[in-house]
């Protein structure tokens, strides 16, 4: 192989790697078929998880809203998607739209305990709520995400967001890559905040 040929192949074969990588972490708007844990629970509303300061939160809180699911991790390269994020929430939530963080070192980009995850929030200005470090995939994978599981799609690396109905069913899963301010994410939400409120109980609910 020539002197000129090598950096052309090696161009083609880097071409051939960033395909593939679009194509695994590309949008998926299809519907989402309903999924419930061993449990029976078939809302995202009917788990609870921890705090930053230690507490368990029942998800109930917001149970009626539609909720943009996300696993973060503060020295991620995509940690740049805190503001669209933080955008993104503050231009919807009056319209009952929240969205949910769940700080993860399950790919080794979440170091920080749990102070260190306020720290870093503060830092960036954001006001959405975030909860304590869990994790997203395996075998130790929280009960949320056994939950989100059940759509067929895991994240397979920080950032990825799943969007949830407002009667706690995923609507769509967005890859890593998305932006948080993407017209398809946008016209995602859009479109589940303009489906009515289910009837149910809208304080806590029993684990």
């Amino acid at each position: 192989m020539s002197l000129v040929s090598r950096p052309v192949a090696w161009l083609t074969a880097s071409a051939v790697v960033l395909a593939i990588a679009a194509t695994l972490l590309v949008v998926r708007l299809s519907s989402v078929t309903p999924v419930s844990d061993a449990g029976g629970r078939a809302s995202l509303y009917d788990f609870s998880a921890p705090s930053l300061e230690g507490t368990s939160t029942r998800l109930a809180s917001w149970r009626g809203q539609v909720a943009l699911v996300v696993n973060v991790a503060s020295e991620c390269g995509l940690a740049y998607q805190y503001p669209g994020l933080e955008s993104v929430y503050r231009r919807f939530r009056d319209q009952g739209f929240v969205v949910l963080a769940f700080p993860s070192n399950d790919f080794w980009q979440e170091p920080n305990d749990e102070a260190g995850i306020r720290q870093v929030c503060a830092t960036r200005g954001v006001s959405f709520p975030v909860f304590g470090r869990s994790h997203v995939r395996g075998r130790d994978r929280s009960d949320i995400y056994g939950f989100l599981a059940g759509t067929g799609e895991t994240p397979i690396w920080n950032f990825a967001k799943y969007l949830v109905g407002r009667d706690g069913r995923p609507r769509a899963f967005f890859g890593s890559l998305i932006d948080p301010s993407a017209p398809e994410v946008t016209a995602a939400i859009e479109s589940a905040l303009a489906e009515a409120v289910p009837a149910g109980p809208k304080g806590p609910s029993p684990d």
